[in-house]
């Protein structure tokens, strides 16, 4: 626990440029033009409407930053991105996060047994220590916002089908631009119930 946490103070460096989260400032204005591409998969105003691509609006823009930048420079392999952002650099990463960040993120609707969101909640609030799984709070924050200063994510409203593709990617090494195998070490606790019972919690979670 004493690591995650220490973990949240650390800035990432993006790119080759040594440019780090707490020096590149996104510009929302500068980032609206070029984010109108990405409204095919992510919608319009950053809240997409097929579970397997991920609501943009109001997540981290320190996340969105590195992921844009991670996917360009081949560090996070997403075919569905494959060509979308080859031609950004730095600072048109940090603006098209800038202004998703700015957007007000989704409100989601949770439809699932009550012992699976008493699961999920468990899981994010206290972890399991019987699996060696951490509290999710501790990087994302008790309403699920996110820590920005360390480039953890926003979880809350986020689609159930992303958040569950996700962890089952990192948890089989598929993705692997998470800092420290944070991610990896954790996913690969987790049963595909603990997955999905995290995602439905996440889902509306304020």
């Amino acid at each position: 626990m004493r690591k995650l946490l220490a973990l949240a103070g650390l800035a990432i460096t993006l790119s080759a440029s040594g440019v780090t989260q707490a020096e590149l400032k996104g510009d929302p204005a500068a980032g609206r033009e070029m984010a109108q591409t990405c409204a095919a998969c992510h919608g319009a105003e950053g809240i997409s409407a097929v579970g397997i691509f991920p609501n943009l609006a109001g997540q981290q823009a320190s996340y969105l930053t590195k992921q844009i930048l991670d996917i360009r420079d081949g560090k996070r392999v997403v075919p569905q991105m494959a060509g979308q952002v080859d031609n950004f650099s730095d600072q048109d990463a940090a603006d098209v996060a800038a202004y998703f960040a700015s957007k007000a993120p989704n409100l989601g609707q949770v439809d699932a047994a009550a012992e699976v969101i008493a699961r999920g909640q468990e899981l994010y609030r206290a972890g399991d220590m019987a699996k060696g799984i951490p509290a999710c709070s501790a990087c994302h924050s008790p309403t699920g916002q996110g820590i920005g200063t360390a480039a953890y994510p926003a979880l809350s409203g986020q689609k159930t089908d992303y958040i569950v593709s996700t962890l089952q990617a990192f948890a089989a090494g598929e993705r692997d631009n998470d800092p420290n195998a944070i991610m990896r070490t954790i996913a690969g606790k987790m049963s595909d119930d603990d997955m999905q019972a995290v995602s439905q919690y996440v889902l509306g979670l304020y």
